[in-house]
């Protein structure tokens, strides 16, 4: 069987759409009809070469999406054949198999534990989750990344508590959800702080109390005219080494938490006054919002269903499979806040 898949073969460059043989599954693997799959900064920085040299080249990418189980492998539990599922990166119960290789006529073409930017993908047991009936693949397509590493931030690794405020530096699609998180936890006021005034008007859509445009201003004053003893906590989302500065000195003394999501290009280091970390204030570092799929996915399928969880502003562009390269140029630009591939379109 062969699939299209969209494949970096050098950084730098435009994917390579190209077709690939589906290998026979090893024991823990499951082979997936993909329905939708969202696109990070993640996969940009691995495209445009910000995350350092690539030992894999080349190889397929994506991380979060949704799908339909056509074939599962020997020893699999958690899935079936026709079960709807969540994909993620992030690793819950289940066998933990190596990535597949796939044959095409660039050679071996290389891929992780999931791929999502493929119309079938072969996905390690332990990156599945059955998907609800009532959530639709389109809203799934974000429920892998953004939506459990931007609420995970707060709930999981911030430890948010009713009452307390919270700012968010960078509101593309995983501080947007960390927004979302810090409405639902009962935080207030909620600051937005983005370099686009577009992403700060999104951000007031999902609860956001006030927005700061960082254009030239004096963001730390701004916000302690907001909170003037600091914040409780601030999440970091943009992946800028000032923006992480920024977020530590906004938090306040005695307890404050400052959280770093965002990924900075390889290379880059992050300088800070040691005198903050003497006040009591917490710098904490996040794996994908700290979260542990069996005990938080069905949280926010919970938090979907019931309303409480708006998904909808971050799904408003869509692109199919052989427009992949424009959906990450339009990312990183800032002209969509979570490009979702539809497999069907196109």
């Amino acid at each position: 069987m062969k699939t299209l898949a969209a494949i970096l073969v050098e950084t730098g460059k435009p994917l390579v759409l190209q077709e690939i043989e589906i290998p026979q599954l090893k024991p823990g693997q499951v082979l997936v009809e993909i329905k939708t799959s969202g696109v990070c900064h993640t996969q940009v920085s691995e495209c445009r070469g910000h995350r350092g040299k690539d030992a894999y080249l080349p190889h397929c990418l994506g991380h979060e999406g949704s799908g339909v189980v056509l074939e599962a492998g020997a020893g699999v539990t958690r899935v079936k054949s026709g079960d709807r599922v969540l994909l993620s990166w992030m690793k819950g119960a289940g066998a933990d198999v190596p990535g597949t290789v796939y044959q095409s006529t660039l050679g071996n073409v290389n891929a992780g534990g999931i791929t999502t930017f493929s119309q079938h993908a072969i996905v390690s047991e332990n990156r599945l989750t059955v998907l609800p009936s009532r959530i639709a693949f389109s809203e799934a397509a974000i429920l892998g990344c953004a939506v459990p590493t931007g609420i995970g931030a707060v709930m999981n690794t911030a430890q948010a508590k009713p009452g307390q405020s919270a700012v968010v530096f960078g509101v593309g699609g995983i501080g947007l959800c960390a927004v979302a998180g810090a409405v639902i936890a009962g935080l207030s006021p909620v600051v937005a702080v983005d370099l686009k005034r577009e992403k700060l008007e999104t951000a007031r859509l999902l609860g956001a109390t006030h927005g700061i445009e960082a254009n030239g201003n004096d963001v730390v004053a701004a916000l302690k005219d907001i909170v003037k003893g600091g914040f409780d906590i601030a999440i970091e989302a943009s992946g800028r080494p000032q923006a992480m500065v920024q977020a530590l000195q906004a938090v306040r003394n005695q307890g404050g938490v400052a959280v770093i999501l965002g990924n900075a290009r390889f290379g880059e280091s992050l300088s800070i006054d040691p005198r903050e970390l003497n006040n009591g204030k917490q710098l904490r570092g996040s794996w994908g919002g700290d979260n542990q799929p069996e005990r938080d996915f069905p949280r926010y399928f919970d938090y979907l269903e019931g309303g409480k969880l708006n998904v909808e502003p971050l799904l408003s562009k869509t692109y199919s499979l052989t427009e992949i390269n424009q959906a990450i140029d339009d990312l990183e630009s800032g002209k969509a806040v979570r490009p979702i591939i539809e497999m069907s379109q196109g």
